[in-house]
């Protein structure tokens, strides 16, 4: 019922898009007196003549749905904390409701009667503030209110009809409908703010409530038409970022579902993902959403979460139903629109892993049975598309010979005939569809042959006896060679094999740098103990690196077509072993020298690697890109995530300021913002200053060691800090004219107002937290509204409205 309303409601808005833009045409036609005089419908042209005719007048282009622009210094000076406000009215008003609940003071029809009040209290508030003289020429304080009248009145419904049952199923669909009907004109009344706020409060309130207060099924009906709603919303006004902020966290509640509840009620939910990957991608073109991996993103999604669920349905036969239902709605979508290829490819990739993860865990499953159907599905739909483009194919390919080879790896000793025949008929299908093309250039037709010379190869080694198993491999390059001829290129990669013989030489020190890389990626403290020997990675990774890359920078031609594969591993096996030498002078391999130089080598590494990236910025961007990457992404997975300093016993020094911690990070800070060009180099670099700051303080509150509980005095103290840094922002910002630094300095100032109330006053309770929560909204707006009325930037036309 859930599937059918949801597609209902999408189907519906697209009428009513389609509606919206005939009348708009037809009001320009009124408001244009040139094309008032031009027919509606074409009429038939004229007959040949020989005189001149006049150039026919232009007809009016019909406006497109443009999405509102906001001033970032605009949105979080005056509307960002108006619209945190009103969301604090709501989750103070949810709150004491909940307050309520847990005191016994009411019955519940009481307390719901209450929070109805609230939201009709918030609604005609917001018209209030439409009319008032004082808040009449700020539409904020309207839109703000609408939309936590909204989000209130379905936080109300949720608590009427799933937490109390004092609305039967069919009128809580009836107000869920009339909810929906005046949170749209709401929206269109008010512009995005409303949405937004509905949005929050949709989605919060059976977090609030209790997400299994009236079982899975309730909750999945309620998802389901509140998404409907908002992509319905989405359509009519063009809003892209409503359709997809409406999937991500439907897609999110889905998640949180899969993790929560037990395996007999993951069926409601595999069929809630396939009706909202469908949706989505039906959606998200209608609703202005540009991106291509954007429309192609509720499918992607969908299919990750069903390899999620297959193995609690212990990869039955309705894991496998929902994986192939889902994977041919994203076939059959890619059919319609080619944007959504890459969906089709994943669900052909995936199928991949769900074969293998089924066949490991191999207790009866339908795993094997289902195999046969899933090549079948991926390979009549790739080679039917395949003459399209070349991802057809691969669709083709990779559903077909992926699943078989994880069936066959997974166990060996079985021969499966019936299988790599079908195989081998698939490959020759797709071959026979591209015998008028060359194997230059089309993946279908190499694709096809070596599918067949695979297929064949495999069959003939299961049952040729022992003696002759070396015809299988020459009968497979036979066919190979003989249906695609010898490759004029192949010539110019012979330069490679010597590359690839140093390559196999040094194959045993690589794996051990990567077992020691992948037990550093799982916040190991010990990688050292995995090393090779320093001799072994200069002799075979670093010396032959360096001069490998310097002959291929004195000869161009080198490697031929595979030059730039080749020098980019060689790159990383070069930076490799000059790891491995790195970790030579410090050599932690105990715990006492971890806790005394473990930081500070992170902390040497991390700034080696994002100087070079400087040094280099101006003359080999890419490279520079890649190691400032590199280096910024072990400063946040290792300094600021797994081997923080604040939860992992490390010393950083006893210095305030000077102290390794404070330094590697302003260090960093320092050197991104002098980066011209660098992507959103002043947002990292301002987070890294936020971040040196708060080290500052914890290593003046602790220490050398900056473990230990956060003290009250050491609270107040990062509160203080981003103060002052936030005063300093918007000073600089103001005295030098950066844009960025006031921008900062706004976002900062309003972050620190949200930790005050938030978190400094966390040892409140009860009526003092929703008093707070309250005070917050109220102090929140009304920064808002002073700072839209009092200050320059504030005084911009408002861009909330999107035109219709």
């Amino acid at each position: 019922m859930t599937i059918v309303l949801l597609l209902a409601v999408i189907a519906l808005s697209i009428a009513l898009a389609r509606l919206h833009r005939r009348v708009a045409a037809l009001e320009a036609r009124l408001a244009d007196p040139v094309a008032m005089i031009q027919p509606a419908e074409p009429v038939a042209p004229p007959p040949p003549s020989p005189a001149p005719r006049r150039r026919a007048l232009p007809r009016p282009s019909l406006p497109h749905p443009s999405l509102p622009t906001i001033d970032f210094e605009t949105l979080v000076g005056s509307r960002l904390p108006v619209w945190i406000g009103g969301l604090a009215l709501v989750v103070g008003g949810i709150f004491l409701v909940r307050l309520s609940i847990e005191a016994g003071w009411l019955t519940p029809a009481i307390r719901t009667a209450l929070a109805a009040l609230f939201a009709l209290a918030l609604l005609i508030g917001s018209e209030a503030a439409r009319r008032l003289p004082a808040t009449r020429e700020d539409p904020r304080i309207a839109q703000v209110l609408a939309g936590a009248g909204i989000a209130s009145a379905y936080a109300t419904l949720y608590l009427a009809a799933a937490l109390y049952q004092l609305v039967a199923p069919l009128g809580g669909f009836a107000i869920m409908l009339a909810i929906t009907a005046l949170g749209l004109f709401l929206a269109l009344r008010h512009g995005p703010p409303t949405a937004i706020m509905a949005l929050i409060g949709g989605f919060a309130a059976p977090l609030v409530a209790g997400y299994d207060a009236a079982g899975i099924g309730a909750l999945l009906a309620y998802l389901g038409l509140f998404v409907a709603a908002l992509l319905a919303l989405a359509i009519v006004r063009g809003w892209a970022w409503l359709a997809v902020s409406a999937l991500v966290a439907a897609f999110g509640w889905a998640a949180l579902l899969i993790a929560l509840v037990p395996p007999d009620r993951l069926a409601g939910i595999g069929a809630f993902l396939v009706a909202l990957a469908i949706a989505g991608s039906l959606a998200a073109p209608r609703a202005a959403v540009a991106r291509r991996w954007l429309r192609a993103a509720p499918l992607l999604a969908a299919l990750v979460q069903m390899l999620a669920i297959a193995p609690m349905l212990d990869f039955s036969p309705l894991a496998w139903g929902f994986y192939l239902t889902l994977s041919s709605a994203a076939l059959f979508l890619a059919w319609r629109d080619a944007t959504l290829l890459p969906a089709a490819l994943a669900a052909a990739i995936l199928v991949t892993l769900l074969t293998g993860a089924g066949m490991v865990q191999d207790d009866g499953n339908a795993t094997e049975a289902m195999v046969p159907l899933a090549m079948l599905v991926f390979a009549a739909a790739g080679a039917a598309l395949s003459r399209r483009s070349a991802g057809w194919a691969w669709v083709a390919l990779t559903g077909t010979i992926g699943p078989l080879l994880a069936l066959q790896l997974c166990t060996p000793s079985v021969a499966r005939p019936a299988l790599w025949l079908l195989l081998a008929l698939a490959g020759a299908a797709l071959a026979w569809r591209h015998r008028d093309r060359t194997a230059a250039d089309d993946a279908g037709l190499v694709g096809g042959v070596a599918t067949v010379a695979l297929a064949l190869g495999i069959l003939l080694a299961t049952y040729l006896p022992a003696p002759w198993l070396a015809l299988a491999p020459l009968a497979a390059g036979g066919v190979l060679l003989a249906a695609l001829r010898l490759d004029a290129q192949a010539i110019g990669r012979l330069a490679a094999l010597p590359w690839l013989l140093l390559l196999l030489a040094a194959a045993e020190p690589i794996a051990q740098i990567g077992v020691a890389l992948g037990n550093s990626l799982g916040f190991d403290v010990f990688p050292y103990a995995y090393l090779p020997p320093a001799i072994d990675a200069a002799t075979l990774l670093l010396l032959p690196g360096i001069a490998i890359l310097a002959a291929s920078w004195r000869a161009p031609a080198l490697f031929g077509p595979l030059r730039r594969v080749v020098l980019h591993v060689q790159i990383a096996l070069t930076v490799l072993g000059g790891y491995v030498l790195l970790k030579q002078p410090f050599a932690i391999a105990t715990q006492p020298a971890f806790q005394a130089n473990g930081f500070i080598e992170r902390a040497l590494l991390t700034d080696l690697t994002l100087l070079i990236g400087a040094l280099s910025w101006h003359r080999h961007r890419r490279l520079a890109t890649a190691f400032l990457t590199l280096g910024l992404a072990r400063l946040v997975w290792y300094d600021l995530l797994g081997l923080n300093p604040v939860w992992i016993a490390q010393a950083v020094g006893p210095l305030p300021i000077l102290n390794a911690a404070t330094l590697h990070v302003g260090f960093a800070a320092a050197l991104i913002w002098r980066l011209t060009g660098f992507p959103r180099r002043s947002l990292i670099a301002a987070l890294l200053t936020l971040a040196a700051t708060l080290a500052t303080i914890r290593q003046l509150a602790h220490g050398s060691i900056l473990t230990g509980p956060v003290s009250t005095p050491e609270n107040w103290g990062y509160s203080a800090a981003m103060l002052g840094l936030a005063i300093v922002w918007l000073w600089r910002g103001l005295s030098v004219g950066s844009g960025d630094l006031r921008r900062f300095g706004l976002a900062l100032l309003t972050l620190t107002t949200l930790k005050v109330f938030l978190i400094d006053a966390a040892a409140l309770a009860g009526v003092l937290r929703i008093l707070s929560f309250m005070g917050l909204g109220a102090a929140l707006i009304a920064i808002g509204w002073a700072y839209r009325r009092f200050t320059p930037a504030g005084n911009a036309p408002p861009a909330d409205r999107a035109p219709a």
